[in-house]
């Protein structure tokens, strides 16, 4: 996975990056793994897995959205009944040029979902196929706007997160793992990876055993929580704090969502160059992968959907929570 990793970035450092870069990197992995299988006909497991980029517009400049679908071998696409897992690299660009020079801490996300995307396809290509459909989603923007934000700077987003959420939810999900940096805050003092309590139609549950013991796994060493509240799983541009925009997808989807965060001891700004653990990425990178062997296998659970269930039997649904009415686009 830190290879990977390290592909990626030398991609994502550099003022020319753009989605169909690092698409074609994919497409590379993807082939290699192929050709090296001695598969007899290559074009039949190239040509089962999707790779595209769409570019989007928005008030403040323009951005690329890289989507990858690698199959599963009994996946929903084709006719199966296994779950199919989204892998978000969420992000309000890669860079913040003119303002800052290189690749900016607020770019890990992105990173670890690429990173991702390209073990998956090289697991795929040699023929380690996950029962379960992954679909991973991420955008590449290298000059992105900073906006403030207490206790530190933000990077801020040439699309909105409404935008965001079009591009990169699927409603094929059946459940998301949203990964974010999250080092601009005092609320979690570590360095390293934490997981978020599961979020499902407005109601924050509590955290998946399951998904804890596979970060532990991951990670060797005991499981971090992120604190949320209510106020973070509620729309951007409705005038409250947020701790940043990990918890965005639940906004756009039934799903039950998990944000992964990327965190340090100090807080130190999403706009800061020099700020990547290339590591931490690789970590959540391989979070991702192990999460979505184990749940499209039916291993791992992201919520108790009984208790779920009774939860809204007795005080009612919170999908309100999930409305954009009132919410700006910023």
């Amino acid at each position: 996975m830190l290879k990977h990793v390290l592909d990626v970035i030398e991609l994502l450092d550099r003022p020319q990056a753009d989605g169909h870069s690092l698409a074609a990197h994919l497409r590379r992995v993807l082939d290699r793994a192929v050709e090296e299988a001695g598969h007899p006909d290559p074009a039949a497991v190239t040509g089962q897995v999707g790779i595209t980029v769409t570019r989007v517009e928005g008030a403040k400049g323009g951005t690329d959205f890289v989507k990858v679908v690698v199959p599963g071998s009994a996946g929903a696409r084709s006719g199966g009944e296994a779950p199919t897992l989204g892998i978000l690299g969420r992000l309000g660009g890669v860079g913040a040029r003119p303002e800052r020079t290189g690749i900016v801490s607020d770019a890990d996300g992105a990173v670890a979902a690429l990173a991702a995307a390209a073990k998956l396809l090289d697991m795929y290509g040699r023929g380690d196929v996950l029962r379960g459909d992954v679909i991973l989603s991420t955008h590449v923007c290298p000059d992105a706007p900073t906006r403030p934000h207490d206790p530190v700077p933000f990077m801020d987003s040439p699309v909105s997160i409404l935008d965001c959420n079009r591009e990169e939810i699927d409603a094929a999900m059946d459940a998301v793992v949203s990964i974010d940096t999250t080092k601009g805050n005092r609320l979690l003092n570590h360095r390293g990876v934490a997981l978020s309590p599961t979020v499902k139609e407005g109601w924050i549950l509590r955290v998946s055993d399951d998904l804890l013991g596979l970060l532990e796994t991951v990670t060797g060493e005991d499981a971090h929580v992120l604190p949320i509240t209510t106020q973070d799983i509620t729309p951007y541009g409705n005038g409250v704090h947020h701790i940043n925009s990990i918890m965005q997808p639940c906004v756009a989807t039934s799903a039950p969502v998990v944000g992964l965060a990327l965190t340090t001891g100090p807080a130190v700004a999403g706009c800061a160059t020099g700020a990547s653990h290339e590591t931490d990425i690789a970590a959540a990178g391989r979070f991702a992968v192990e999460a979505a062997k184990e749940y499209g296998r039916g291993a791992v659970r992201f919520h108790d959907q009984d208790e779920f269930a009774r939860l809204v039997d007795l005080y009612g649904p919170m999908t309100r929570l999930q409305s954009t009415e009132g919410a700006t686009e910023d």
